[in-house]
C-alpha cells in the first residue's frame, strides 16, 4: 500500500510539474528526480536521440557525477540498443553485460545495474529512460511498469512544451501582424491631413522629382 501511495505522490508531483510549467528542461529534470527518489535509487537519466549522429543526447539526469555524464558519446546503436527497439531492458550487472558500453566507467561510477525504458510521443521513439542502481537489482514488474508510465509521461510533456512554443511563437507572429496593421491605420501618409480643397495632384506635381 505504501509503494502505490509512493506512485501515486510521484505522479501528482510530475503531474503538477507539466501543469505548471512549459519549459522543458524542468519537466524532465523533475521527472528524472522524482523516479530517482521514488525507487530509492543511485540515479536516474533520459537521454534524446539526436537522429543525425545516432548518439543519445543528455536530457536530464539526477544522481550521476560530472564525470561519468561526459565520459564520452553514448551510441544509440550500442548502448542497450535494444530498449529503442523492443522496449524496457534491465541490466543485473554492468561489468558482465556486452550491451553496456562504457563498463568500467559504471563501475566507477559505482552502478550495479540499469534499467532502460524508450521515451515515445506521436507512435515514435525520442529516446530512453535510465534508472540507475548501486547494488545488484532485479527490477520487477511494477519498477519496470513505474518507470515506462514516468518515461511515457515524459514524452507526453515533451511534446506537449513542444506544441506550446509553437503556439507561443504563432500568437507573438500575429501580435506582431496586428501591432504593424495598427502602425499601417493610423500612420499617416505625406499628403494625409491636408484640406480636401487641395488638389493632391497639384501638390505631387509641385514637388521636384525623385531621382
Amino acid at each position: 500500500m505504501k509503494r502505490h501511495l509512493l506512485n501515486y505522490e510521484t505522479f501528482l508531483r510530475i503531474a503538477n510539474a507539466i501543469g505548471h510549467s512549459r519549459d522543458p528542461e524542468e519537466v524532465i529534470l523533475t521527472t528524472v528526480e522524482a523516479v530517482k527518489t521514488a525507487l530509492n535509487v543511485k540515479a536516474c537519466a533520459l537521454f534524446l536521440i539526436n537522429r543525425k549522429t545516432e548518439h543519445l543526447e543528455l536530457a536530464a539526469s539526477y544522481g550521476l557525477s560530472d564525470e561519468y555524464i561526459n565520459k564520452g558519446p553514448v551510441s544509440a546503436l550500442r548502448s542497450i540498443a535494444a530498449s529503442l527497439e523492443s522496449g524496457p531492458v534491465a541490466i543485473h550487472d554492468v561489468t558482465d553485460d556486452p550491451r553496456i558500453e562504457y563498463p568500467e566507467a559504471a563501475k566507477k561510477e559505482g552502478i550495479t545495474s540499469i534499467l532502460s525504458v524508450p521515451v515515445q510521443t506521436g507512435g515514435r521513439v525520442i529516446g530512453v529512460m535510465r534508472v540507475y542502481t548501486s547494488e545488484p537489482w532485479d527490477f520487477t514488474l511494477d519498477d519496470v511498469n513505474f518507470v515506462q508510465a514516468l518515461a511515457q509521461i515524459a514524452g507526453m510533456a515533451l511534446d506537449m512544451c513542444r506544441l506550446y512554443k509553437g503556439f507561443k511563437e504563432s500568437l507573438d507572429v500575429l501580435k506582431t501582424l496586428r501591432e504593424a496593421q495598427k502602425v499601417r491605420t493610423t500612420r499617416r501618409t505625406p499628403y494625409e491631413g491636408v484640406p480636401q480643397s487641395v488638389d493632391a495632384g497639384t501638390l505631387l506635381r509641385r514637388e521636384p522629382a525623385l531621382a
